[in-house]
């Protein structure tokens, strides 16, 4: 396990790094950093609502994933060494500023707006920064532990693997492009993957570790709020409208609920009773990978919600796109659920596991009914769970309270 203080400081250029420990936490810059995916994540969701198509939603899925990974890869490297010390404050105001730049460009990911930069260009060339950025400084931070530099060089390798993929299909546009920002992907993360099951990664601090995937889901949350806002904007207040928004904030109130009342809790204590390689394989399964489907599914469940605030008024039936997502975004978000909760504690929540099927079931109904219907009918479902699991599993949150 890792020394349980912050080691001291190493005297390099810029102020060199400073080790983390196993009591260190999320530090403010951090937060800072999480601010402009906030942005990129409601950039996302705009994106995906103006392409409105199966296609326009894989496109948005690919970006989601650019950033996850771009998250992901900062909230390792906080993990290793302070992200507010040194060389490393530095190389994340950078990272900070490209990841902006990323979010800007979402809007022309695909289609390049006339009379300026390339848009698809600009995004590639922006994430790439990110990451080139990221892996020099990981360098640094790992100064003298020769398998966490192994692994990094894999890192690397993967990375140089998937970027022609990016800049070529960048180049191409259409349906090219997103089969070749999959195979990018597809290339990073199997290679990431592969190359992690040596344990040559180092998680010196779980309660770090747990707080900062807790903090972006949380942020992701937010988004579903702000979902209420975007689809809401333009339309004159009425008794449809105001109900939809305050069945929105009982959507998000449900999210929280279901991640924050035990889930997070339990993992967090399992992750810190977890030592040595056989936490880093825990990290990397359940929570660089398994969390990205319990992220995706907020954020595509907020872009549900906010179909719904768009036409709240309208007695038309909800269609097969906001439909889908709506349902099938929670039944992403509480499938994440289960196999994060299976990953840490080998177990299965059957009741999540039997709302994601009535989710999935009650789905094609929904593409018929109206919009605040739907609304309506998740708050249910949702809810009905929470107070079967409440009450079902009331020992086991005493007993993680205590």
């Amino acid at each position: 396990m890792a020394d349980q203080r912050e080691l001291p400081r190493r005297p390099r250029l810029l102020g060199g790094t400073r080790p983390t420990g196993e009591q260190h936490k999320a530090t403010t810059f951090e937060l800072f950093f999480d601010l402009v995916f906030v942005f990129a994540a409601t950039r996302v969701t705009g994106f995906m609502a103006h392409e409105h198509s199966a296609h326009g939603l894989l496109q948005g899925l690919l970006l989601l994933a650019l950033l996850w990974w771009t998250w992901e890869a900062y909230t390792w490297l906080g993990n290793q060494a302070r992200a507010d010390e040194g060389v490393l404050r530095w190389g994340t105001a950078v990272a900070t500023a490209a990841v902006f730049v990323v979010a800007l460009a979402i809007p022309e990911s695909w289609h390049d707006v006339p009379g300026g930069l390339f848009g698809p260009l600009v995004l590639v060339c922006a994430y790439l920064l990110v990451r080139v950025v990221h892996l020099t400084l990981y360098g640094i931070a790992a100064a003298g532990d020769t398998g966490l530099r192994r692994q990094l060089l894999l890192s690397w390798a993967s990375l140089l693997a998937g970027a022609p993929f990016l800049v070529v299909g960048a180049l191409l546009g259409g349906w090219a492009q997103t089969a070749l920002f999959a195979g990018a992907l597809l290339v990073d993360w199997a290679g990431t993957f592969v190359t992690s099951r040596r344990g040559n990664w180092r998680v010196h601090s779980a309660a770090h570790w747990s707080e900062r995937h807790g903090l972006f889901v949380l942020l992701a949350i937010g988004e579903s709020i702000a979902a209420i806002g975007v689809g809401a904007g333009g339309h004159a207040l009425s008794v449809p409208l105001l109900a939809a928004a305050v069945l929105g904030i009982g959507v998000a109130v449900c999210l929280w609920w279901l991640y924050f009342d035990t889930v997070a809790l339990a993992a967090e204590h399992r992750l810190v009773r977890t030592t040595g390689a056989d936490r880093v394989k825990m990290v990397v399964e359940a929570y660089t990978y398994g969390h990205f489907p319990i992220v995706v599914g907020i954020i595509v469940t907020a872009l549900g919600v906010e179909g719904v605030l768009a036409h709240a008024d309208e007695s038309t039936p909800l269609g097969g796109f906001y439909a889908p997502a709506l349902f099938g975004g929670a039944a992403l978000y509480l499938g994440g659920h289960v196999l994060f909760g299976n990953r840490m504690h080998a177990t299965v929540k059957v009741p999540r596991l039997v709302t994601v099927a009535v989710l999935l079931v009650a789905l094609p109904g929904v593409i018929a009914v109206p919009p605040l219907a739907a609304l309506a009918g998740l708050v249910l479902v949702l809810a009905a769970l929470i107070a079967f699991e409440t009450r079902q599993y009331a020992q086991q949150r005493q007993e993680l309270r205590q």
